[in-house]
């Protein structure tokens, strides 16, 4: 375990070997599940003023879901989540030659969002990009874990072969929720803790 600032880190995040490959697993992570994706309160807002922008990248079963739900919706617990079609896939999920992507990660990459402020970095939920990881908030703090899911072998394989650790496969994500100095100390963990074994 690594604590860095007020984040609990579990060792498979240093450990972990893991690249998705898309090719192979073709996105089920959008597609399969319990519910849908964690959505933070802030992101709801985000989603409910760029949702004109995102709507000409979903599907019909999408857009009627949205209509009918609006931009999230709950889980079994009471959190917020992205609301699915018919209990199957996640409601912004579309597909592109047999591989599930997302609405609002193609309207944020046409550029779709650049006039809407507190959007600009906004190209999926965190919850999303942040996958295979899971973080639970406590008191304050919050546990970083690594969801192990059938669906991802390939992602495993891949990490495998291309040496990739989770933590560094995951750079980006974690930089844009926690920041470059949180990441840089954690990576400064990981070398301490490599080196002394």
């Amino acid at each position: 375990m690594l604590v860095v600032e007020k984040s609990i880190i579990s060792d498979d995040i240093a450990d972990v070997k893991f690249c998705c490959d898309l090719k192979k697993c073709k996105g089920y992570c959008c597609v399969e599940g319990d519910s849908g994706a964690p959505l933070e309160e802030e992101e709801i807002s985000v989603l409910e003023d760029v949702i004109d922008e995102v709507i000409p990248f979903m599907t019909e079963k999408g857009i009627k879901t949205i209509k009918k739900t609006g931009v999230f919706d709950y889980d079994a617990e009471g959190n917020y989540v992205t609301p699915l079609n018919n209990g199957l896939e996640c409601a912004f999920t579309y597909f592109e030659d047999g591989i599930a992507k997302c609405a609002i990660e193609k309207a944020f990459n046409n550029n779709c969002f650049k006039n809407y402020p507190g959007a600009e970095n906004f190209n999926k939920p965190i919850s999303c990009y942040l996958y295979p990881v899971r973080i639970t908030s406590n008191n304050g703090y919050d546990a970083i874990n690594y969801h192990r899911w059938n669906i991802c072998k390939p992602a495993l394989k891949k990490g495998k072969a291309t040496n990739t650790p989770l933590y560094v496969f995951l750079k980006k994500p974690l930089i844009k929720k926690y920041g470059e100095k949180w990441y840089n100390t954690l990576v400064e963990q990981i070398e301490k803790k490599i080196n002394s074994k």
